[in-house]
């Protein structure tokens, strides 16, 4: 191995990282099996133990095929000369809480990964803190490629990782909204971190590798195939609080995504679309088995947000109004200001119904809000404003 790439994990044992690029490779994922044998006894002596046939039947199964293949030290070298990296579950950027979920639905296709290869400067523990999965159909309408790019702009630009798969329709436009505010984005392959698939995204993985991170459970030089995608799928519900499904028809990969999610725990939320809509089919179906109906990027953050906090605005607008935050006596007293005569504090606590002296008092915040004008002991509202 060359000293870059013994660099590029310091605080993993070189050992590890040799045993966990092995493994790796040898099985194809998921592999429920291998996972629980290396968590039994430690990924460098399971490895060893693989090479040599000295393994569960279970075991046996998922590694048979590969075992005689003894590329790991190749591996990292590849990897490091595209600028990517191994990360495991021993190295301080796995994102171990995320992650914890996979052992805990006993489901095999659901299987923890036993390490992922990584591109780009970003920590992918810090970049799951508070992430959001946009996945959608790659015949995405006009309509579906708004919606993403414009729910991930927001995501991203309040601090939220956008996670996704980096396809064509909804998933590169969601990588491409998050990229449009210099947000973090995570793309999930099917194939290695050093190939562009789709080539169309050749340029758009650039990008995310400079700035987030694209990751992958297979080793360099791996092409995708069918069934990789949907194995994917469950490490983008895995990284992310919440999924959401922008387009999708009844049988999709983003179905897949959504269903890993909620098996994991995990929000599903679904965006609406036209009833005639194929492409929103998928959409209304997860509506109607429960998942969250969205329709902005707020109520997004309301969902999958911090407690009390990121909380939608119910009227659908972001606009603020002067009067916003006045107490009811306050406003009560704005509007009984007239737009163009001076009136007095006795006529304003009758036209109010307020005693005078509480409507003192909502003067005084009225006038400190810039609120009212005072000439001559008299009120009223100020030039321009709409009674």
């Amino acid at each position: 191995m060359t000293e870059q790439v013994s660099a590029s994990a310091p605080q993993v044992a070189e050992d590890v990282l040799l045993a966990r690029a092995y493994l790796s490779r040898v099985a194809e994922a998921p592999a429920v099996a291998l996972a629980g044998f290396v968590a039994e006894v430690g990924p460098v002596e399971a490895a060893q133990r693989v090479q040599e046939g000295r393994v569960s039947e279970a075991v046996a199964g998922e590694t048979g095929a590969r075992r005689v293949v003894q590329r790991a030290a190749a591996d990292l070298d590849a990897a490091a000369a595209v600028g990517a990296r191994l990360i495991t579950p021993e190295h301080p950027e796995w994102p171990q809480w995320p992650f914890a979920a996979f052992a805990l639905t006993g489901q095999r296709e659901l299987a923890p990964p036993l390490a992922l290869w990584v591109r780009g400067p970003g920590l992918l523990a810090e970049l799951c803190e508070q992430a959001v999965a946009v996945v959608g159909a790659r015949a995405a309408t006009s309509y579906g490629a708004h919606v993403a790019g414009d729910f991930s702009a927001g995501l991203a630009d309040r601090g939220f990782t956008v996670v996704s798969g980096a396809a064509i329709g909804i998933d590169g436009a969601a990588h491409r909204g998050a990229l449009a505010v210099e947000g973090p984005t995570v793309a999930v392959l099917a194939c290695g971190v050093d190939r562009a698939y789709p080539a169309a995204h050749q340029m758009l993985l650039a990008r995310i590798a400079t700035s987030g991170l694209v990751v992958s459970e297979y080793p360099p030089g791996s092409v995708p195939g069918r069934h990789r995608f949907l194995v994917r799928n469950r490490l983008i519900a895995g990284m992310a609080a919440g999924t959401v499904v922008v387009e999708a028809g009844l049988r999709s990969g983003a179905q897949r995504t959504a269903a890993d999610a909620s098996a994991l725990g995990r929000l599903v939320l679904a965006v609406p679309g036209p009833v005639t809509s194929g492409l929103s089919a998928g959409c209304h179906r997860l509506l109607r088995e429960g998942a969250l109906l969205v329709t902005r990027t707020e109520e997004v953050l309301e969902a999958v947000g911090r407690l009390g906090l990121d909380l939608a605005d119910p009227l659908g607008s972001s606009d603020s109004r002067p009067t916003d935050g006045l107490d009811p006596i306050a406003a009560v007293v704005h509007d009984a200001l007239p737009a163009r005569a001076h009136r007095d504090t006795r006529w304003l606590a009758m036209e109010a119904g307020v005693p005078i002296g509480a409507v003192r008092v909502a003067l005084v915040d009225l006038e400190r809000r810039g609120l009212v004008e005072h000439c001559d002991g008299r009120w009223r509202r100020p030039r321009g404003e709409q009674p």
